[in-house]
């Protein structure tokens, strides 16, 4: 695995494990809305999953998303992580 995957693939793990702890809160506030984070951190919460990935990638760094649902979704890898320069 190279390191920029690996790296990527942390802040995958960091973040869902924060967005799990987050949930109850997150769907009282933001429901159906998409989670953008980073550093284990919800920067902020947007629309559209396009809209969370364009904030994304002003960020620097891996970054991930996350749509606010009870329901178990998968996006896809790379619906749910981006880099900035990766596009």
């Amino acid at each position: 695995m190279s390191k920029e995957r690996s790296d990527q693939q942390r802040q995958v793990d960091e973040n869902y494990i924060a967005f799990k702890a987050l949930l109850g809160e997150l769907m009282r506030t933001d429901p159906g809305r998409t989670a953008l984070m980073q550093d284990g951190k919800v920067i902020a919460c947007f629309d559209t999953d396009g809209d969370a990935v364009r904030a994304g990638r002003l960020l620097g760094g891996p970054f991930s998303i996350q749509e606010i649902t009870n329901e178990p979704v998968d996006l896809g890898y790379f619906s749910h992580v981006g880099n900035i320069g990766n596009v």
